[in-house]
């Protein structure tokens, strides 16, 4: 086995071990903390689910079909259409994120109404993996290399002998990667210039401060979702423009280069739940949170551990009511 493929294989493995934890964690801290049951964190857990999805579906997948196994062609255009599925939840359920904050600001009385029940939530998060399904699984319908695909006999699996470039280039990165990440581009500089302009519009006063107050929370919240968007830009767009090198200038991309832009697409997926802890102190108190229950049921030292714990979700508690972020 060639070095190059090792190391891919080694940092892979690491990589989905992070997914894989980072993740579960981020899922468990909304799930067990109250103050992080709104829609814009029903959201980010949707987003946790699609990266841990990558950790624990789409590297296995991909280390499968790197090392040429013998299947059907339709077996492996179904496993080659898996792979593609937690990249298409991913951008939905961050355009949903970008959509929920511009009506948080733009709309705040409609948005009280509507968009904060949690069944709209949910219903929403279904609709984003709904339509991802379909986007990711376009090639079984007939977008594929139609020769390969209809071959009754195995043949080694390799992700591009049965997705056609085509569908890569003009589907997955022109029409569902770059026209989402252009339109929340928009939407947060349409934030940000908003939130600054009141910002700077409000006189300051004793009786304007708790606006004053919740704008700059909008701003804090909006940074650190907008860097998200920008991590997950940054890590995919390499490996779209690889597959556009092939695809329009018919030039020989190195593996290692691909090898690079799939590690680098794979690491933002474990990436995130690290930025959540820097940046957002609202899921750090939650992470610690859960650290000192599991850490607490592991001592079972008596009676003075679950006091100390108690102690801190009182604090968070109070914590969470000044700040939203």
């Amino acid at each position: 086995m060639e070095l190059t493929v090792v190391l891919y294989t080694t940092v892979e493995v690491v990589i989905a071990v992070g997914c894989v934890l980072g993740n579960a964690l981020v899922i468990g801290a909304v799930w067990s903390t109250k103050s992080l049951r709104e829609p814009t964190f029903y959201f980010l857990t949707s987003l946790a689910v699609a990266d841990l999805l990558v950790g624990c579906m789409a590297i296995p997948l991909a280390l499968v079909v790197d090392s040429h196994v013998k299947t059907s062609a339709l077996a492996c255009l179904f496993s080659s259409c898996l792979l593609i599925l937690p990249t298409m939840a991913s951008i939905l359920s961050l355009l949903a994120i970008a959509v929920d904050r511009y009506l948080r600001v733009f709309a705040p009385l409609r948005y009280r109404q509507s968009v904060m029940k949690i069944r709209y939530s949910w219903l929403v998060v279904a609709a984003c993996w709904a339509v991802a399904f379909l986007m990711s699984f376009t090639p079984l319908f007939g977008w594929s290399n139609q020769p390969a695909a209809l071959s009754p006999n195995s043949s080694d699996c390799r992700f591009t002998t049965y997705i056609s470039m085509s569908y890569l280039v003009y589907f997955t990165f022109f029409l569902c990667n770059l026209l989402p990440l252009a339109t929340m581009a928009l939407l947060y500089c349409c934030i940000f210039h908003t939130i600054q302009r009141s910002l700077r519009d409000k006189p300051r006063g004793t009786g304007l401060s708790e606006s004053q107050s919740y704008l700059r929370k909008e701003r804090r919240l909006a940074a650190l979702l907008s860097l998200v968007l920008m991590l997950f830009a940054l890590s995919w767009l390499p490996l779209h423009i690889m597959n556009c090198i092939v695809y329009f200038g018919k030039s020989v991309v190195p593996r290692s280069a691909f090898y690079v832009g799939i590690l680098l697409s794979h690491a933002n997926s474990a990436v995130n739940p690290v930025v959540y802890a820097f940046k957002s102190p609202k899921i750090k108190r939650a992470y610690l949170k859960m650290w000192s229950r599991v850490t607490g049921c592991a001592g079972g030292r008596g009676s003075s551990q679950p006091q100390s714990s108690q102690s801190l979700d009182n604090i968070a508690s109070s914590n969470d009511q000044v700040d939203t972020c």
